[in-house]
């Protein structure tokens, strides 16, 4: 899963990339409004952190010109601890969600879990395909119960296609969406990390449709 993170704080913005990487999120971050707008318009995110209070280009206008682009993905704004206008209009502009000024990050993540999983109808915080059971809360993967050990690439590759079950998901797609912006991509890659998934789970659980990409299939 890959995050954008908009926050002109550089401490706090340390921080919560700390926080959301150790989390095993890709994260991309800018601390004006300009780029954030630019980012979020052209690259491909699951979720977003949005800070109200910015140079250049305030948060508000960004989400604004994100929605009225036809941009849906999620996005959770931060404000002041006094800021309640800032939450309404935030949350008129489209935001899914707000958390106000300190926070803990728990909480935060919780709230990033929450919505990355109602953006694709997904309601429980354990993702199940057959016997595969990956807790999106503590990051595990069981297997009949049995814990399964993924690396953090193969952890964000499986959780990407369970969030997406019965979806048809190409390798630009995936690396789109594993890695942040300044890493090396290169989409050949994903067919290695696939192999590595497959051999450590059930089998025919990861499907290739040729051409076209990879989709999860759920056992009846």
């Amino acid at each position: 899963m890959r995050l954008l993170l908009v926050e002109d704080d550089s401490t706090l913005r340390a921080q919560l990339r700390t926080g959301l990487q150790a989390a095993g999120y890709a994260v991309d971050e800018a601390d004006n409004g300009i780029d954030a707008h630019h980012l979020g318009a052209h690259e491909a995110f699951d979720a977003v952190v949005l800070d109200l209070g910015l140079p250049q280009l305030d948060g508000l206008s960004v989400l604004q010109r994100w929605r009225e682009a036809g941009l849906t993905l999620p996005v959770l704004i931060l404000t002041a601890r006094d800021g309640w206008a800032e939450k309404v209009a935030g949350i008129d502009a489209g935001a899914d969600d707000y958390l106000t000024k300190p926070f803990h990050l728990e909480e935060l993540l919780a709230r990033l879990r929450a919505l990355i999983r109602r953006a694709q109808g997904l309601a429980s915080p354990v993702l199940r395909a057959g016997a595969v059971a990956l807790d999106t809360r503590s990051s595990r993967v069981t297997i009949d119960g049995r814990p399964l050990v993924l690396t953090s690439l193969e952890f964000r590759l499986l959780a990407y296609l369970m969030h997406r079950p019965g979806s048809v998901v190409s390798r630009t797609e995936l690396s789109e969406h594993l890695y942040a912006q300044d890493a090396d991509r290169d989409s050949n890659t994903i067919e290695v990390f696939i192999g590595r998934l497959r051999r450590k789970l059930p089998p025919a659980l990861i499907e290739t449709v040729r051409g076209l990409g990879y989709r999860l299939v759920p056992p009846p």
